[in-house]
């Protein structure tokens, strides 16, 4: 499984996950000719896609998926709630589903599940390889953590986590009290002390890539983002490679498969000897 952010923020964001041949997109929140651009740099072509899965009606999730569906032939999934709330995706024949569902596409199967977020019916997804048995999280747009996450999430070998703002940094930043509660509040984005508490309670020796996304540029650095997740997950067996998903630029490959958990218990083993 190889799962590439093609950029990540409040100005658009996409998420590749490619496994066995297959080739799906979480969200197409760029322009269609952004996309393309993106793709390119990776060696992906937009007709290589199977389909796409718009996690929520944002503007920002959901801003290029019609025209890249129309121009690349793309199947588009969304739940019932985001279609409803974003007219467009019935206009290419958006196939709906209720958050909770798990979709069957080519090698991959795609549990998804609701989220805390000021959308209609929001989810985040769980990709699993059926080639490997390797497991994708894509989780952001979510205010707090629900108790059942810890399990849905569970044994994942890469995550791709919201880290979205540092709570000082909102409270001092440019933002007026009221959108200031909106993105700290409990169906709004996680800060990272919120991102770091989950992480510390899912995160094991298996995980082999942790990546902080969806980073509000006003309110959160990269470098305050990771420096907080490495403190909240100090305690935990987590060996695997951590890094900062961009708004501008793509990050990946990140990489997971059949043999991942061996080569990081093996180091583990060495570190310990």
């Amino acid at each position: 499984m190889r799962v590439w952010v093609l950029g990540s923020g409040s100005a658009g964001n996409a998420v590749l996950v490619e496994s066995g041949g297959t080739r799906i997109l979480i969200d197409a929140g760029f322009p269609v000719r952004e996309l393309a651009k993106r793709l390119s740099a990776i060696g992906v072509s937009g007709e290589s896609i199977e389909g796409a899965i718009v996690t929520h009606e944002h503007d920002d999730h959901v801003r290029g998926v019609c025209a890249a569906a129309k121009k690349w032939k793309w199947a588009v999934y969304a739940s019932a709630g985001t279609i409803a709330g974003y007219p467009l995706l019935k206009e290419i024949c958006a196939r709906p589903f209720v958050a909770g569902a798990t979709l069957e596409l080519g090698d991959l199967s795609v549990r998804t599940v609701r989220t805390p977020h000021d959308g209609t019916e929001p989810v985040a997804v769980v990709a699993s390889s059926r080639a490997t048995g390797a497991r994708a999280g894509i989780i952001y747009d979510l205010g707090h953590v629900p108790a059942s996450y810890r399990r849905v999430f569970e044994r994942l070998d890469i995550l791709v986590l919201e880290s979205n703002h540092d709570e000082g940094m909102l409270r001092a930043g440019p933002y007026p009290p009221s959108v200031q509660s909106r993105i700290g509040g409990a169906y709004g984005h996680l800060s990272n002390r919120r991102a770091g508490a989950f992480a510390r309670d899912c995160v094991h020796g298996g995980l082999a890539q942790l990546v902080l996304a969806h980073l509000s540029e006003r309110c959160n650095d990269p470098e305050i983002a990771l420096r907080s997740m490495r403190d909240a997950i100090a305690p935990t067996s987590f060996r695997g490679a951590m890094s900062a998903a961009r708004q501008s630029e793509v990050c990946g490959p990140f990489t997971a498969g059949r043999n991942t958990r061996a080569v990081i218990a093996a180091s583990q083993l060495s570190l310990e000897l």
